[in-house]
């Protein structure tokens, strides 16, 4: 296995251009765990630990390099706590918002926060940037729109994100799991809702007609809450796998939606 220990950005790229197939190494907590098990056997690596322009934070661009122990310390409430519920402390301390995005697994813990808010993933390769919405760049289950020679930089956010943001996941216990269903709800001051949820279908799901529905309410009714949660369960589109069923997903998905909607009120 050949490995490349680039120390600055235009390093990483000069790698990728020299070997476009090579495989990207950040904190290695998804693909370890493939190599471990023999799914995968990469012939050329590349190590993006010690890339600094990675690990950036400024405002509202999150560096793919940014550790979920970062991240959940960090001053965006929804997204820190979706950080919280990502592994052991040791696994945040390892594992990274690009990598989260790079895997594109639809039970990613950070993915549903990007989706409510509508965040862009910015790319680079030698011949220059572009920026992606998450919808363009997250294609389906495990799959995204990289290209050969590019990695992901990072996340940008919009300006102006929401002060009402909460995230809740459920799983077969409280710490160290992989969720059968997630979520994350924002609303702004005049009743704006955006709520998008993970393991519930082969990407994360906004639920559109939930949204619209709700965010015509400026003080919702306890009967508007449950129409809300309604929609949403109508809306997902979940899988029976060894976690849970599609029923269990579905019903778990509305009482996140409420659940979510009444912190935030």
């Amino acid at each position: 296995m050949d490995i490349t220990r680039p120390t600055d950005l235009a390093g990483v790229l000069d790698a990728l251009d020299h070997d476009p197939s090579a495989t990207l190494l950040a904190g290695g907590t998804d693909l370890m765990v493939e190599v471990t098990y023999g799914w995968r056997r990469p012939e050329s690596v590349v190590a993006l630990r010690r890339v600094a322009e990675l690990a950036t934070w400024e405002g509202a661009f999150i560096g793919a390099g940014v550790t979920w122990a970062r991240i959940e310390h960090g001053p965006v409430r929804g997204l820190a706590q979706a950080a919280r519920t990502v592994g052991s402390p040791q696994i945040r301390n390892a594992g990274t918002i690009g990598g989260n995005l790079g895997t594109a697994s639809p039970a990613g813990d950070g993915l549903p926060f990007l989706a409510a808010v509508d965040a862009s993933v910015v790319l680079a390769s030698k011949g220059g940037r572009r920026t992606l919405r998450w919808d363009q760049f997250i294609t389906g289950p495990k799959q995204n729109a990289l290209q050969p020679g590019e990695l992901i930089v990072g996340v940008q956010l919009p300006e102006h994100l929401p002060h009402r943001q909460e995230f809740a996941k459920v799983g077969a216990r409280n710490a160290m799991v992989i969720s059968i269903a997630s979520a994350c709800l924002v609303r702004d001051p005049g009743g704006a809702t955006r709520i998008a949820l993970g393991s519930v279908g082969p990407i994360p799901i906004r639920a559109r007609r939930a949204e619209e529905m709700i965010s015509a309410e400026r003080h919702p009714s306890a009967a508007a809450i449950e129409e809300f949660g309604r929609l949403v369960a109508g809306e997902v589109s979940p899988i029976t796998d060894h976690r849970s069923t599609e029923s269990y997903r579905r019903h778990a998905a509305g009482v996140l939606a409420r659940r979510l909607l009444e912190r935030c009120l």
